[in-house]
């Protein structure tokens, strides 16, 4: 039997080839995140198809084809840059947050500072929205199954929001990243059967050693997922935007299926493309949610300085759903908000990798590297402060319609 304690595995540094270890928090193991290391190529293959194909497909068309290919790819890159940064071969650490990386690269008080509310806040209003999408949906599906003579009284907003968000939390009480696979295959397909739908008729956690670091299946997982990615939304997006042009309504790509072919689809179909985005919803909150989760729980370990109980677990879990329902029901203008607040959380997907890259891997100056990573991180701080601006600047001119806990399907 091997004496070598289980949250210690070999790479690849010269020192650390020497001493075959990598420095890994031994609380890793409480965590939903971390608590898991069996994974291989497939895993981030289910959570970034499900969560990459799901409700953005719902939102905006307008960009166009060669913008939406540009953020494709320059997204693609700083995945691959995050990928190789998540174990330094220098030190011999592995960081398997986003948060923790950011800390290392530019200190404690400057990454939380960059880095935890962007991802807070990123993670806890996809929620919300998805809860939005999902009670409304659901809403849509029942008036469909349903039909003009049903008897029965339609539940209010607040009760499909409901509805949904419980199921969400029986969901939400599988314990770590790995055991949501399974949930999050169910979603990516799903997402590409309603996706699929709509244009015809209109990442881990894995183990880690010298001879096979944890990055190259990882890697793989995320070019497969990509690419099913870009499978399903260019052709939705271009025929999307040929057949509905500047007349998509501000509910997406679904509100313009049931504006212009309510009447032309049969029954069945709508009612599948419903039911499709409904788990793909629920499948996508178990991903989404994952960051605030693990931070909730973190907090409970490192005070108390041991594992959650499953009912302390399943309580996190709950108050944090439950706490997604609230805002659904308490903003739900939240969406006319979603350029000035996008804009906050663009540099954790567009500009930080870059800079972390400049830091960690210390490319020769006026290399091709070093231009690439100054120009799309000066680029994605740009951007950032552009979108910020405009945001407000359509807010001041166009207003937007307050209404605090009065939902509408």
């Amino acid at each position: 039997m091997s004496l070598t304690p289980r949250f210690i595995s070999p790479l690849g540094s010269p020192i650390r080839r020497a001493l075959h270890l990598t420095k890994l928090d031994p609380r890793d193991a409480w965590l939903p995140i971390t608590e898991s290391r069996n994974g291989n190529a497939y895993y981030p293959l289910s959570p970034l198809s499900a969560a990459g194909l799901g409700f953005k497909l719902l939102l905006s068309l307008a960009w166009g084809a060669i913008c939406l290919t540009i953020t494709f790819i320059w997204q693609l890159y700083t995945l691959w840059a995050l990928v190789h940064l998540h174990e330094s071969t220098e030190t011999g650490m592995r960081y398997s947050r986003y948060l923790d990386l950011c800390c290392a690269t530019f200190g404690d008080k400057l990454g939380n500072w960059l880095s935890l509310f962007p991802i807070m806040y990123l993670s806890g209003g996809t929620c919300v929205t998805l809860i939005i999408i999902g009670g409304s949906t659901a809403n849509i599906f029942f008036q469909l199954a349903c039909g003009a003579t049903c008897s029965m009284k339609p539940l209010t907003a607040v009760e499909w929001y409901l509805v949904f968000t419980c199921a969400v939390v029986v969901l939400c009480q599988l314990p770590n990243l790995n055991s949501i696979a399974g949930v999050s295959l169910i979603g990516a397909i799903t997402a590409v059967g309603y996706c699929t739908s709509m244009w015809v008729v209109s990442l881990g956690t894995m183990p880690s050693s010298e001879k096979y670091p944890s990055h190259v299946p990882m890697w793989k997982g995320v070019k497969v997922a990509y690419l099913l990615i870009a499978l399903c939304v260019f052709p939705l997006a271009i025929a999307g935007y040929w057949a509905y042009g500047h007349l998509i309504p501000n509910g997406g790509m679904l509100s313009a299926l049931f504006q212009f072919h309510s009447r032309d689809l049969s029954k069945p179909v709508l009612e599948l493309i419903c039911l499709f985005i409904i788990i793909n919803a629920l499948s996508s909150f178990q991903i989404c949610g994952m960051p605030v989760i693990d931070h909730m729980e973190s907090h409970y370990t490192s005070r108390m300085k041991k594992p959650c109980s499953w009912w302390i677990r399943s309580l996190i879990r709950a108050m944090f759903t439950f706490g997604s329902f609230f805002f659904a029901v308490a903003i739900p203008f939240l969406g006319s908000l979603a350029g000035l607040l996008g804009g906050i959380a663009l540099p954790v997907t567009l500009a930080f990798p870059c800079f972390m890259w400049l830091k960690m891997k210390k490319p020769k100056k006026y290399s091709g590297m070093w231009w690439l990573n100054w120009g799309l991180g000066l680029l994605g701080v740009g951007l950032t402060v552009f979108i910020i601006a405009g945001g407000v600047y359509v807010v001041i001119t166009t207003g937007i319609k307050v209404s605090f806990f009065k939902p509408a399907v």
